[in-house]
């Protein structure tokens, strides 16, 4: 909880990573310990756990907070660490946000509950709640309506941040961009804001975005963090570097959802031998053949920016 004091150093590419599974379907802890190393030493600038991207609504309270004490011993506190902690009830969200603070959190991604689409009064007191019940933890509200069925509007961010010092940013995962400069216009610049959508993650730093959270960290993180350092570099040639590998990551991040995300990006992980299984749970399934080989096209063609084992 280095950062926990400080979440506005919570900056730039902070990795999602996938959470692995054995075969049999029981989280690998060897191998999310070792996606985590990989991480740090590719320079990714923070780590993410239980968001979309780590299959968190097929897993239970224990299997995630067990998940986030493995991430935090390897992490240690050389890079801030934001784990997902949201659910669709808030028995099981207030569970696991209590666990990450005292596991030496440094923020909480909290998700819009999901399936139940609440009014916007209704998320307002779901995240009042949240707020109230950890007001020592930054809480990021992480709004993804095409997986929740809902969007938290820009006024009622600005309820939440104005109303709560700990609510102290959004993660957007939206490609509506016009969302994301509404929620800043009415938040001000205090506001820390993270892209969840991968194209829409350079753009937002001209914004005066705090970074990303995007999940093509989990195959390119070397690139991704680089993109972010040429472009807080401010200097007109490192700027257009920026934006060269911001074009390049493009085949990346088609692969990825190529079939629904992380399925393709665990299947390439564990065809690098960067985690023991490419199982996902149900409801989702490995990539089917034709999207095997649409997968292996788009990992030929960004090549140049997967790191090899």
């Amino acid at each position: 909880m280095k950062f926990r004091s400080d979440p506005a150093a919570i900056r730039g590419s902070i990795a999602p990573v996938v959470t692995p599974f054995t075969d049999d379907g029981a989280v690998d802890h060897d191998s999310l310990r070792g996606l985590v190393h990989w991480q740090l030493e590719s320079g990714s600038h923070g780590i993410s756990l239980g968001g979309s991207t780590g299959e968190p609504s097929a897993q239970s309270a224990t299997e995630r907070i067990a998940a986030m004490r493995t991430a935090t011993e390897e992490i240690a506190d050389r890079v801030p660490f934001l784990p997902g902690t949201g659910s669709h009830k808030l028995d099981e969200t207030l569970e696991i946000t209590a666990a990450a603070r005292e596991l030496g959190a440094d923020a909480a991604l909290v998700i819009t509950p999901y399936y139940a689409r609440p009014t916007q009064e209704a998320l307002y007191q779901w995240y009042a709640t949240v707020a109230r019940e950890f007001p020592d933890l930054p809480l990021v509200v992480y709004n993804v309506p095409s997986r929740t069925a809902v969007d938290i509007a820009p006024e009622t961010v600005k309820r939440l941040f104005t109303e709560f010092d700990n609510i102290v940013g959004v993660k957007e995962t939206t490609k509506d961009f016009e969302h994301f400069s509404r929620v800043m216009h009415a938040c001000g610049p205090e506001l820390l804001v993270w892209s969840g959508i991968e194209l829409l993650c350079l753009p937002l730093l001209a914004l005066g975005g705090a970074g990303f959270v995007s999940a093509v960290a989990n195959l390119a993180p070397a690139a991704v963090a680089r993109m972010y350092e040429l472009w807080e570099a401010g200097e007109p040639e490192s700027m257009a570097a920026a934006r060269e590998l911001h074009f390049r990551l493009h085949p990346l991040v088609d692969l990825l959802f190529v079939e629904t995300n992380p399925a393709p990006a665990k299947w390439v992980l564990h065809q690098q031998g960067r985690i023991a299984s490419a199982h996902v749970r149900p409801p989702l399934i490995t990539p089917t053949e034709p999207g095997l080989a649409r997968i292996r096209a788009y990992l030929a063609e960004g090549a140049d920016l997967v790191q090899p084992v």
